[in-house]
């Protein structure tokens, strides 16, 4: 696989209030408008970052607020890489909490969807977690061009 060559990047980091969930939507959504996504480009995007927040506002603070940061890369060729990352609680065992249905919150509340539906919308899902010192996930997606 060739290097991939940066072009543009941003860094926000926001408090894990789930109003910021939309926050962070809305700013990938305008940062990757210099990239002229389709919509359902833009639209998968978007749903994987929105599971990647939601897992840092609902897991990672348990009973408190901290940051979350979201930086976002573009690279020659329309690829896309977030990466969402906390400094929480961490994941005692990231591959048990990537199956589908699996859930440290509430079942009534909470499916266990999130890490599958973020690999059904990116071309790449990785996630990076120590007990105690947060967790990090980085979602790569290779952007069509237009026709």
């Amino acid at each position: 696989m060739p290097k991939l060559v940066p072009v543009n990047q941003t860094r926000v980091t926001f408090l894990s209030r789930s109003v910021n969930e939309g926050y962070a939507r809305a700013v990938l959504a305008a940062f990757l408008t210099q990239l002229d996504p389709t919509v359902p480009q833009l639209a998968d995007i978007k749903t994987a970052v929105s599971e990647a927040v939601t897992n840092c506002i609902v897991h990672a603070y348990p009973g408190t607020l901290g940051p979350v940061q979201m930086d976002i890369t573009l690279f020659e060729g329309g690829v896309v890489r977030v990466v969402v990352r906390d400094r929480g609680v961490g994941i005692e065992d990231v591959a048990r909490a990537m199956e589908p249905l699996y859930t440290t919150g509430d079942p009534e509340e909470r499916a266990g969807l999130g890490f599958a539906v973020m690999q059904s919308f990116m071309d790449s899902v990785r996630v990076a977690s120590r007990p105690g010192h947060g967790t990090r996930v980085t979602l790569v997606r290779q952007l069509e061009r237009r026709a």
